[in-house]
């Protein structure tokens, strides 16, 4: 796992809202494994948020370094959520896993069935944000 992650300045309220609305629930333990990375994050505007950091709405790609095999998803808040269309939310293990790292990073994360994910971000397409960049 990489030493500290970077949180949109403008997301992390939202975030930390999610964190309290799911933490008691079916989603409690990916909420607070979420709490724990918010409270490491490094907050940054989107201006100055590096390009390769994964947001909401960031496409990532990942490689799972038990398969060999790579996936790519998009990182989405839990009501934009739908498997088929391979919109994670940031609730489901992997997203709260992508948030915040950046391509190249490596991390191990537990998942709900005891096993630990070994992944590796290879891609991150931030989505178009105000005042940063050029639109898609």
């Amino acid at each position: 796992m990489s030493e500290r992650i970077y949180i949109v300045e403008s997301e992390l309220e939202r975030l930390r809202e999610l964190v309290e609305q799911h933490s008691r629930g079916r989603d409690g333990a990916a909420a607070q494994r979420l709490a724990v990375e918010l409270d490491r994050a490094i907050v940054a505007d989107a201006a100055t948020l590096p390009r390769d950091v994964v947001t909401i709405d960031s496409r990532v790609a990942f490689e799972d370094a038990r398969s060999g095999g790579t996936r790519e998803v998009v990182v989405v808040y839990p009501s934009a959520a739908d498997a088929s269309a391979r919109r994670i939310s940031v609730l489901a293990p992997i997203g709260a896993a992508l948030i915040g790292q950046r391509q190249g990073d490596a991390i191990d994360w537990p998942l709900p069935d005891g096993r630990i994910a070994e992944i590796r971000i290879v891609s991150v397409a931030q989505p178009a944000r105000s005042g940063a960049g050029t639109a898609a």
